[in-house]
């Protein structure tokens, strides 16, 4: 994921007083270090681990999902001893596209840090948000599992990976402005096999597929010529992964842009700003909040042309009441791309996500 650093519930955190040591800042240069580095880095503004992913069921019905967990360190009761003071909250987004319904059935959940019951450990991937959660990362070789239970919608699944995670940026270091003030440290992790059970309405059914894991954190904001950004990350039929992103000025133009994509062995290439170029070609108005999204794109990495179509239009995420941030985050195909400005649609390449913030207003981060 490119920065799911949205915005806190109704701005109560930036409008509170802060206190404690300010944030670090990421710099090139600093090695990531496995398993150490799949855990929580409670120091930095803000961090995310985010899964999505494809499932299949016996029946052959294919579904999208997606689970967020993001940690925030407000700066606020740093010296205050109380167990309860909010000095950082972990935020949890969990949805299922189905195409049955032609709707994203989605959930989320919050609350301030507390040991057990709200939390992200630090050593190894273990985030949670009460009955919610993600835990695993004990090792470059192990697997993860979450456990998800919302009102009409739940998945118990399991993630295993067959490769080292692919660092994106220069090792890691993932710049996402001009400025390199603003980067993150950013790893992915691509074809994960899954396996597990999914629930709808409060029906369990068998599913396997392929799952994208994204785990960033950073301590800067959004800037501030930035209004959001899109995103994708692919799992290649041929067993590599692509991902891109661009970042978008108010006017809807690029000021900055990157991909990295990796083979099934390991390798991988980083594509510098030049080499990335997204072109929306189909657009969706949401009858609920009126926000028009770009939902078909041509995307350009290098000498390689795409075309992204989505599983369904509506994949609208309102997370108001957690985050705050109304998006669109989908299941989309990726196809080989023809020349000129509307490709005709070539053969399936791949699966993954396509995530697109900012269409209805500028993120407040």
């Amino acid at each position: 994921m490119l920065v799911a650093l949205l915005m806190l519930a109704g701005g109560g955190v930036a409008q509170a007083q802060e206190s404690g040591p300010p944030y670090p800042p990421v710099v090139p240069g600093r090695a990531l270090v496995f398993p150490q580095d799949f855990g929580s880095h409670p120091d930095y503004r803000t961090e995310w681990w985010y899964i999505t992913g494809w499932l299949r069921d016996a029946a052959g019905v294919e579904r999208g999902f997606q689970l967020t967990f993001f940690r925030v360190r407000t700066r606020i009761g740093e010296d205050n001893p109380s167990r309860f003071a909010p000095r950082q909250l972990v935020l949890a987004h969990a949805a299922v596209a189905d195409p049955a319904t032609g709707r994203l059935r989605h959930a989320e959940r919050s609350g301030r840090a507390y040991p057990g019951l709200v939390e992200a450990l630090e050593g190894r991937t273990e985030v949670r948000v009460d009955d919610w959660s993600l835990e695993g990362g004990d090792s470059a070789q192990a697997g993860y599992r979450s456990r998800i239970e919302a009102e009409d919608f739940g998945f118990a699944l399991d993630f295993m990976p067959d490769r080292a995670p692919v660092l994106n940026g220069r090792e890691g270091y993932s710049q996402k402005a001009p400025d390199p003030l603003n980067s993150s440290y950013y790893y992915s992790r691509p074809q994960l096999a899954v396996s597990g059970t999914l629930r709808l309405d409060g029906e369990p059914v068998a599913v396997s597929g392929h799952a994208w894991l994204d785990h960033e954190w950073s301590s800067e904001i959004l800037p501030a010529n930035a209004r959001g950004w899109d995103w994708i990350g692919i799992n290649l039929a041929d067993g590599g992964g692509l991902m891109a992103f661009r970042m978008r000025d108010h006017e809807g133009r690029a000021i900055w842009a990157a991909a990295s994509t990796s083979a099934r062995d390991g390798s991988v290439r980083v594509h510098p700003p030049a080499e990335v170029r997204f072109e929306p070609l189909r657009h969706w108005r949401s009858p609920r909040t009126g926000i028009e999204y770009p939902v078909e794109w041509a995307v350009t990495v290098a000498e390689r042309r795409y075309r992204l179509r989505p599983l369904m239009d509506d994949q609208e995420l309102d997370s108001r009441a957690s985050t705050g941030a109304i998006y669109w985050e989908g299941a989309v195909r990726l196809h080989a791309g023809g020349e000129g400005t509307a490709p005709e649609e070539g053969p399936e390449l791949g699966r993954g996500y396509l995530e697109m913030t900012g269409y209805a207003e500028r993120l407040r981060m």
